[in-house]
């Protein structure tokens, strides 16, 4: 209990010091799942809104194929990272393997089928809404997946903070593409493996605390968001 305690008191002053190998990680952290988290917006947001909204033959199967993607094994999903960044991989030549870009390809892979699948509902039930006033208006398709995509934004932030918090917890991707080397791919989630098989609890409870820091400001951040839209549809 004593050493528990001690490794308490050693990761609260790191945090308050704020130690430069600890503010790097969460850095790098941040860095990583943010940009993910933007390249699978730009992805997923289109495909959910047209999956929503457009009847095509095979629509279910792919929202199928979509509701599976987003139970992807993270260690799969490194692996074929891997295999593809790998020097006798198709993009070898890239010299991408074991640096933040592949981690950030991983991330990307793992959170764009969560992102779409969830903004997929999203639109599917605003359009139920809209959709006669459409038909009636004669709006483009475009057109109306850009107006459903602007008036579902506070909920498709939502679903934007919920990959975020997917992507920066995740361990088995990153680890396999990235290899957790120190001041290049070392982030949260891998630097809390490492120290805690090197038994050095003072670092991995600290970036523990972060986490759930960061885990709490997400869902707070849902609540605001939740919260403006409900003000926004009343006033």
């Amino acid at each position: 209990m004593q050493d528990f305690g001690h490794a308490f008191s050693l990761a609260f002053q790191l945090m308050w010091a704020a130690d430069p190998d600890l503010m790097e990680i969460i850095g790098l952290s941040l860095r990583v799942s943010l940009t993910a988290m933007t390249i699978s917006c730009a992805i997923a947001l289109p495909i959910g809104a047209a999956l929503g909204m457009i009847r095509f033959r095979g629509r279910g199967a792919a929202i199928i194929l979509l509701n599976a993607l987003m139970g992807l094994p993270p260690v799969v999903v490194g692996l074929c990272v891997y295999l593809m960044l790998s020097r006798a991989g198709p993009m070898g030549w890239l010299g991408l393997l074991y640096t933040p870009t592949a981690m950030i390809i991983a991330q990307s892979i793992l959170i764009t089928p969560i992102i779409a699948a969830l903004s997929r509902q999203v639109i599917e039930d605003l359009h139920a809404e809209y959709a006669e006033q459409f038909r009636s208006m004669c709006v483009p398709t475009r057109t109306a997946i850009a107006a459903l995509l602007w008036d579902a934004r506070y909920s498709l932030l939502t679903v934007a903070l919920a990959g975020f918090g997917r992507a920066v917890a995740e361990v088995g991707a990153v680890i396999i593409v990235g290899g957790n080397i120190d001041h290049l791919t070392r982030v949260m989630t891998t630097a809390i493996a490492l120290e805690t098989s090197k038994g050095d609890l003072s670092l991995a409870l600290a970036l523990g605390m972060v986490l759930l820091l960061i885990a709490l400001v997400i869902n707070a951040g849902v609540m605001a968001v939740r919260m403006t839209a409900a003000r926004f549809a009343y006033a």
